[in-house]
């Protein structure tokens, strides 16, 4: 069998960082990463959230504040009339936790170029019935068109109501995952149709990276500026 690994995992450090950017004591890690994942589920479960077309939602951690940053397509769905939306989701989630939750938006420009969102919008068309075939090939030739180097699609399931369920594949340009300097972007969505859960998964390649300057973690910043102030003393 093959081992598959994330393509988002695998370039941490490289060219891709951390979507949970926190530095806590080892005995409060556990925590603190069940508290950053009921957090994205429950944003990603509320009502005021369904449509909008969430990319990535990054999480950073101060000691008496969280900021949660939502990466959508449509960030006037979110912040509703008057922004009445993104205060409700803030009073939901900051019933999750002790610490100030701010919510912060950023519109994604390029949707078709954006693989959670790419996922998403096919999971919905599947859900309205539209043929898969066609759903698929229109997907990877509206991302190629917005200027990606390679897109692949997999979607998995009982696909166009099927007795039996199958694996369709579409690929359009490359797709190196094994180069690690490629910028691969993955995004991964589920159809709850009538027939059963159809899976879908999704790489964009964006391009090379060349020279890409990775910034220090915290627990090296915090090590680096002790032998600063042990050497001035």
């Amino acid at each position: 069998m093959g081992q598959k690994v994330n393509p988002y995992g695998l370039r941490l450090g490289i060219n891709k960082t951390w979507k949970s950017k926190w530095y806590v004591d080892p005995r409060d890690y556990a925590d603190s990463l069940h508290e950053d994942l009921a957090l994205r589920k429950a944003l990603m479960d509320s009502p005021e959230a369904r449509g909008a077309e969430i990319g990535d939602i990054e999480i950073i951690r101060q000691p008496q504040r969280i900021t949660m940053m939502i990466y959508t397509a449509r960030p006037g769905v979110i912040i509703g009339t008057k922004g009445a939306n993104i205060e409700k989701i803030g009073q939901r989630l900051q019933k999750m936790t002790d610490k100030k939750i701010q919510v912060k938006i950023k519109e994604v420009k390029k949707p078709e170029a954006d693989a959670q969102i790419i996922a998403l919008n096919i999971a919905r068309q599947l859900k309205g019935r539209v043929a898969f075939r066609r759903v698929l090939k229109m997907t990877a030739s509206n991302s190629m068109k917005a200027g990606v180097k390679g897109i692949k699609i997999k979607v998995s399931g009982r696909l166009g109501g099927a007795e039996m369920a199958r694996t369709q594949e579409v690929k359009e340009g490359r797709i190196p995952l094994h180069t690690l300097r490629a910028d691969i972007d993955y995004g991964f969505a589920e159809a709850n149709t009538t027939f059963g859960v159809i899976g879908i998964k999704v790489w964009v390649f964006k391009g090379e990276v060349y020279g890409h300057e990775q910034k220090d973690d915290a627990g090296l910043l915090v090590s680096r500026n002790q032998r600063d102030k042990a050497s001035r003393s």
